[in-house]
């Protein structure tokens, strides 16, 4: 009987040892509005916070307003679960989201720190801004999950910002009731107030608040070379990654606060809302099932005279941009060739029929350099063309003004290892597709079972990951033994080029 009783105990005592070794053992850090607890993953040797509010939730009389400071709180606040994504339809099929809803109070950010950090550490800082058009994302994604870049030593945030409708209308009551007679580009606003939560608080979690670099893909990316460009955030960078795209046509470019001023009151008149009472008023249900009715694939940024002074081109050709080191990108096939044919086959005839239609003075200079001598050089063509005029283009230009208008380095980027075909995929991408480097470089591969990925993948990986690392760490991707890879000077006609695979290797390029 007693060695029954013992047995049991023992298997008691165990089964309690487990469940405490499964629960997160709780760190607590004090910030400028209060306590938070966050907790330790004991595998990763990583602390984590999840969740925690950087601006007042932008709800009722909020709602369309800049990004409102925090106020303080007395009771220790729980950041172990990210806060709720921004409001969004299901328009991207490769995103994946850990929150728990979705709400019009979206507005956390989320902290990935070395558990063996000093406690008067300065570590370097990479702030994260997802992708998505300024429609859909959030930053609970697992690809941009901080704990592989803060195993490296460097402090990980990822960001909220206000999205479609919510974060990009214009109007003018809107613009008449704000301090700088302005509206729209809230979710822009609201990155730019992340990076000053970010300026104050990070210290807290080891982080040195004059290292901090920003990154995205996208309209991520976009979104990094626009607060490169405003003065509301310039000053609050030591460095930028952008990979595919910037805000420079044709690419989510700011129009005027005019335009951007007439598409929201067509939008608002066209449901019945002729006040900016009734459009406060208005749930938030109410407001996205009309946006999604509407037709609206998106709002644009706008030039507002606050954010933006002016366009991207206009402030870098000034040099009045940040002045910071520039590590940027873009994918070997960024869109399918067929968003360039229009659906039509690869013939040599529909191939030269869509370049004289889409550019009709100078299609004999365009088929000399986007050849066309085979079914599958005109595939190839046709994917690099598309490309360049969804996001590729934008990309370089800003790279080029970047280089031209700046004493600080310049590294470029191409991305072309092919991942493993995902199920729902019918054919091997041609190329390196738009966002699918993020798991790469961010070292996230494990988080992404939905592909088998190879050797090469995770060698591919493992290289990218240290360039970005070795970048924000010190501004020059260069260290340890991977291939040199040199700065663009700004004289220089074919300026280097990094070609990122399981065989990276540096190259030249005259675009």
């Amino acid at each position: 009987m007693m060695k029954i009783i013992f047995t049991l105990l023992f298997i008691i005592v165990y089964a309690l040892q487990g469940i405490q070794a499964q629960v997160p053992k709780p760190v607590k850090l004090t910030i400028e509005n209060g306590k938070i607890e966050g907790f330790n993953d004991d595998e990763q040797h990583v602390d984590k916070f999840l969740g925690i509010p950087y601006a007042q939730p932008p709800v009722g009389e909020l709602r369309w307003k800049a990004p409102q400071p925090l106020t303080d709180w007395s009771e220790t606040r729980d950041t172990k679960k990210f806060g709720p994504t921004p409001m969004q339809a299901d328009v991207f099929g490769d995103m994946v989201f850990r929150s728990e809803k979705m709400s019009e109070d979206c507005l956390y950010l989320n902290v990935w720190t070395p558990d063996s950090r000093k406690k008067n550490a300065a570590l370097p800082v990479l702030v994260y801004f997802y992708g998505g058009g300024y429609v859909a994302g959030g930053s609970s994604e697992p690809r941009y999950d901080g704990a592989s870049m803060a195993q490296k030593g460097i402090v990980t945030v990822t960001v909220n910002y206000r999205l479609n409708i919510f974060g990009f209308f214009a109007h003018p009551q809107l613009s008449e009731e704000a301090a700088y007679k302005a509206s729209g580009n809230y979710g822009l606003l609201d990155q730019a107030a992340a990076l000053q939560w970010v300026k104050d608080n990070i210290k807290a979690f080891g982080g040195d608040p004059d290292r901090v670099t920003i990154a995205g893909e996208s309209a991520g990316s976009i979104s990094v070379s626009s607060q490169m460009a405003s003065p509301l955030s310039k000053h609050l960078i030591a460095g930028a990654i952008g990979e595919s795209g910037a805000a420079i046509k044709p690419t989510l470019a700011p129009v005027s606060l005019e335009e951007a001023e007439s598409i929201g009151m067509k939008f608002a008149t066209t449901f019945g809302y002729y006040s900016l009472k009734e459009l406060r008023k208005a749930s938030t249900e109410e407001i996205f099932e009309k946006y999604k009715k509407s037709g609206f694939f998106g709002f644009p940024s706008v030039i507002d005279g606050y954010f933006f002074p002016k366009t991207l081109p206009e402030i870098f050709k000034a040099g009045e941009q940040s002045q910071v080191p520039l590590l940027l990108g873009w994918n070997s096939a960024e869109i399918p060739g067929m968003a360039f044919m229009q659906g039509q086959p690869y013939t040599d005839e529909a191939y030269i029929k869509n370049v004289k239609q889409a550019y009709p003075d100078t299609y004999e200079e365009v088929l000399k350099l986007y050849p066309h001598t085979s079914e599958e050089e005109i595939a190839l063509s046709a994917t690099a063309l598309a490309s360049d005029r969804f996001i590729s283009y934008s990309t370089w230009k800003w790279f080029d003004l970047h280089r031209k208008h700046s004493d600080q380095p310049v590294y470029r980027y191409l991305f072309s290892q092919i991942r493993p075909k995902a199920a729902n995929e019918e054919k091997q991408p041609i190329g390196a597709p738009h966002a699918s480097e993020i798991p790469y470089c961010m070292g996230n591969l494990y988080l992404m079972d939905e592909f088998n990925w190879t050797d090469a993948d995770k060698k591919t990986s493992a290289v990218m990951q240290q360039y970005f690392a070795n970048f924000i760490k010190t501004g020059d991707p260069n260290k340890g033994d991977l291939r040199k890879w040199p700065a663009a000077k700004p004289e220089d006609g074919t300026p280097p080029v990094m070609i990122i695979n399981a065989d990276s290797k540096g190259g030249r390029s005259s675009k």
